[in-house]
């Protein structure tokens, strides 16, 4: 495995290649040549753990066996069966075989309908006989129109006018499919959504979009960033459509306890809305949809919205019904495990989910409506993941042995060295690898930034100019 630095990349296929696409900002890894790091990454007063959710489209039929249990490779490298995160599992469960996942999660709702339909029952042929003899003893409430008018800005209010926005994007391709969530980003048929939900039919497989009125139409890419794990599709003669765009809110102003409300269709289940708050912000978090891709890196809001495999893509919205993030990975408790009939199962919500920001989403989005092809900001190091202390590590090598600093990059102009370890980036304190990827990647090309770090136990400060990468590979 060889490191990847800024410098003349090589290209790596859908499946990892056996190294990671230069999906970082400017950095990449070391190989993993030591210890494994622990389980839970030191903690920061300011800025929290990287955190290691799964990415949570939910796949289909696969044409291909399915992988064998995952190994615990180091962050960004690839395995032949999907990557891990080097503070615990991110990637998906071992994808399920679709129907019997399918048929198990009907035959739940069928249990679950019978048992309420079979109470209902009962109680009114009770009711019933008890009323022919002694007369009915409850008592009704009485409707009021006006009750059933929400108001605009209820739960209610904003579901109904956001659902017809909301659509359910099936993707197949010759190795794999699933489905996941996306939402009308504007009126030409511009579809916002994360990469991994289209990954399958990237490669000249099918999109299908559904609204919430039935309405199906095929869909074609338009470009995917998978390093940011956003993609934008368009709709294919659609002009019958009803295109309302969501509005969009900036999500720099939300705050910690601010009301959340998700849509998608978890598990299949189209159209469903559940709600929570901004449970923390800048949360960095390294996913991947476990199909062998490069790792995603995202500095994320946190909601405890019910959100599940299947709702990636959807939209997080604030308490204006206002679009904050595009909900793209969850952290659960066994990440997917056996069911009670049969098979496999996903990870579900335990009330920690990840969405990317709206305003680096747009961003990326505007991007490859434009160009077809994402654009990074770069500083031109290799970190080394393997590093245990507080803070990134510069390598001591870069790829193929060269140099760990791109020379004539960003950090080398900036003064950076092989052995530095980098602290805090502005305000925000730097605790390891895939926090500085998720920083880094909220700022644009030709961004200054003040990078304090440390080295032979000194402290330094640079002002480091970021420079451009263009594509994935």
């Amino acid at each position: 495995m060889s490191t990847e630095n800024e410098g003349g990349l090589p290209a790596s296929g859908q499946d990892g290649g056996g190294r990671p696409l230069e999906g970082e900002p400017g950095v990449s890894e070391q190989p993993r040549d030591t210890a494994q790091m622990p389980p839970v990454p030191p903690t920061h007063p300011s800025t929290p753990p990287p955190v290691p959710p799964s990415a949570f489209s939910v796949p289909g039929q696969p044409t291909a066996p399915p992988p064998p249990p995952l190994g615990r490779p180091p962050l960004g490298q690839q395995p032949p069966n999907g990557p891990q995160d080097p503070y615990g599992s991110y990637a998906l469960s071992p994808t399920p075989e679709p129907k019997r996942r399918g048929a198990g999660g009907l035959v739940v709702a069928v249990i679950v309908a019978a048992l309420v339909a079979g109470g209902v029952g009962g109680g009114i042929g009770y009711w019933a006989a008890n009323r022919a003899d002694n007369g009915s003893t409850t008592v009704s409430s009485a409707v009021d129109p006006k009750a059933l008018n929400r108001p605009p800005n209820s739960i209610a209010g904003i579901a109904n006018k956001a659902l017809p926005s909301v659509v359910t994007i099936n993707a197949s391709g010759s190795q794999e499919s699933g489905t996941g969530t996306g939402f009308v980003y504007d009126t030409q048929g511009h579809i916002l959504t994360n990469n991994h939900v289209v990954a399958p039919a990237a490669g000249g497989g099918k999109l299908t979009v559904t609204f919430s009125n039935g309405k199906t139409y095929d869909a074609e890419v338009v470009g995917r960033a998978q390093g940011y794990d956003i993609a934008v599709i368009k709709l294919k003669n659609a002009g019958d459509a009803k295109l309302t765009p969501l509005p969009l809110g900036n999500s720099d102003q939300a705050q910690v306890g601010d009301a959340t409300i998700a849509i998608g269709a978890p598990f299949g289940l189209s159209g469903t809305v559940t709600t929570g708050i901004v449970s923390a912000k800048n949360r960095p978090v390294a996913s991947s949809d476990g199909q062998g891709t490069t790792a995603s890196y995202m500095s994320a809001l946190q909601t405890d919205a019910s959100i599940n495999p299947g709702n990636s893509g959807g939209p997080l919205l604030n308490a204006n019904g206002a679009v904050i993030g595009v909900n793209s990975a969850i952290q659960s408790a066994n990440n997917g495990g056996g069911n009670m009939f049969g098979g496999s199962s996903q990870a579900g919500s335990i009330g920690l989910g990840f969405a990317i920001p709206i305003n680096e989403a747009k961003y990326v989005a505007d991007t490859l409506i434009r160009t077809g092809q994402p654009v990074y900001a770069v500083m031109g190091l290799s970190v080394n993941m393997n590093y245990n202390g507080q803070g990134a590590q510069i390598s001591d090598n870069g790829a193929n042995g060269g140099s760990a600093v791109t020379p004539g990059g960003p950090g080398d102009k900036a003064g950076l060295k092989a052995g530095d370890v980098i602290t805090k980036l502005d305000d925000t304190m730097i605790d390891s690898g895939p926090t500085l990827i998720g920083t880094i990647w909220q700022h644009r090309p030709g961004d200054q930034v003040q990078i304090t770090y440390q080295r032979g136990g000194s402290t330094h400060t640079t002002t480091v100019t970021l420079g451009e990468r263009k594509g994935d590979s």
